[in-house]
């Protein structure tokens, strides 16, 4: 039987592996911290989190469905000069706060799932982090003691004060959003159009029929005028028709070309449609990047860049729905994320999401499509990253738009798809922000929404 833990009491503990897990109704992670009586850790190996699950005598297991990782503790493993190992919880949405929601449950539990400490951690208000517990040394053995102290510093400010090198240019990495991601409500702020279309530039033939996966498709509005007629289209044997007008050199709206894909610029707009004004049903979005080898933020590592592409499904002013890593498919299976890609090594298309516009419920009026640097490079270290939609259908390249080099954010909002009265449009977007995943993107995303 368990014993209940009140902050600040301390326990006996007589086995020597245990699991540290926590139960809470609120996207979060579990890390933790090895330390020496001095309360710093020896080197980065000695923080067990996302990125790096496993650390001397500590590794991260998963979890229960929807509940974080927990952390496996092999007593007899620690280092010796290991004095502290201290299990932290930080919520995936930094803009949040334990105060929100039912206060979080640490359980200490022996390698059968035997409870043998329970510590309920009430009285948390307006803090993201907390360090749960410690198990820490005494007399030659070990006991647990319940901590319950809430971290205002941020994650940043708590790894560094626990000896954590995060000497690098980008922010240390923040634990991944969980399973069942809920975005807080975008600020109030005025709608801004996107920036004026840039002039267009028709790339040429792909020297072979593609085959990679799709690049991920824009967002759109609730509903939207009837949008204007595009240029005359003079039909061809099959496929999709090539428009007899090349667009305006000030940009406008780019049409669809059979075996001709659409190098989009910044702002640049293609409707959704087939050959004789019949529309696209099935799209796939594709995002490639390249591996940029850099000084990583622990040491000496050199991490490769891992982009995560996401779907931020709107309906008005709000987001009602995300397809990413942490939740594959859309509720209402319209849109579906193919998996995660954590470093970019390989050809093609590196992370793919696919869109079944057939599917998309009325109330949804834009789907915004975003790239996130989850270890918080900057954009300034990626290489040769684009996103490219693609008729699902045909598996047919339809338009591709590139990543600019040198910008100093961590995250992207690359395209939307948006409703434009009975139409489906995509626009090119290329916005940067500073997010490494769709929780600290969210507020961002309000002006992007398409609104009548």
């Amino acid at each position: 039987m368990s014993a209940a833990l009140a902050k600040g009491q301390n326990g006996p503990i007589a086995v020597n592996d245990v699991v540290i897990s926590i139960q809470l109704s609120v996207a979060a992670d579990l890390s933790a911290l090895l330390v020496k009586d001095n309360g710093k850790v020896r080197s980065d190996a000695d923080f067990v989190f996302f990125n790096q699950p496993n650390g001397p005598g500590v590794r991260l297991q998963p979890g229960p469905a929807g509940q974080p990782a927990s952390l496996a503790v092999s007593l007899n493993a620690i280092p010796a000069d290991i004095d502290q190992i201290r299990a932290v919880i930080t919520l995936d949405d930094s803009s949040s706060n334990f105060g929100r929601s039912a206060p979080p449950t640490a359980t200490v539990s022996d390698a059968s799932g035997n409870q043998l400490f329970q510590y309920r951690i009430d009285g948390l208000s307006s803090e993201s982090i907390v360090i749960a517990l410690e198990l820490y040394r005494r007399g030659g053995a070990w006991k647990v003691r319940a901590v319950g102290q809430g971290y205002a510093g941020g994650f940043a400010a708590l790894v560094t004060d626990h000896g954590v090198s995060v000497d690098d240019s980008p922010a240390p990495a923040a634990p991944p959003p969980p399973p069942a991601y809920t975005p807080p409500p975008p600020p109030q702020q005025p709608y801004q159009q996107a920036p004026p279309p840039q002039p267009f530039q028709q790339a040429p033939p792909p020297p072979q029929p593609y085959q990679q996966t799709p690049p991920p498709p824009n967002y759109p509005p609730p509903s939207y005028p009837p949008a204007a007629a595009p240029p005359p289209y003079t039909p061809a044997p099959a496929g999709y028709a090539a428009p007899q007008a090349q667009p305006p050199s000030g940009g406008g709206e780019v049409n669809l070309q059979k075996g001709r894909p659409v190098s989009l610029q910044k702002g640049q707009k293609v409707t959704l449609r087939k050959e004789g004004g019949v529309a696209l049903t099935t799209l796939r979005m594709g995002l490639g990047w390249d591996p940029v080898k850099t000084r990583g933020m622990f040491g000496n590592r050199t991490p490769d860049i891992d982009l995560d592409a996401s779907a931020v499904l709107c309906a008005e002013d709000r987001i009602v729905d995300v397809a990413y890593y942490g939740q594959l498919t859309s509720k209402d299976g319209s849109v579906r994320h193919q998996g995660d890609n954590l470093t970019g090594e390989g050809e093609g298309d590196d992370e793919v999401i696919a869109v079944d516009l057939t599917r998309i419920p009325p109330h949804v009026s834009t789907i915004i499509f975003i790239v996130t640097s989850y270890k918080g490079h900057t954009f300034e270290q990626v290489s040769n990253a684009f996103c490219r939609l693609v008729d699902a259908t045909t598996n047919a390249e339809l338009a591709r738009y590139s990543l600019q080099g040198g910008m100093a954010f961590t995250g992207m909002v690359m395209a939307t798809v948006y409703r434009s009265g009975n139409e489906w449009k995509l626009q090119a977007i290329g916005e940067g922000m500073q997010a490494k995943h769709p929780g600290e993107a969210a507020p961002q995303l309000s002006r992007f929404i398409q609104r009548n």
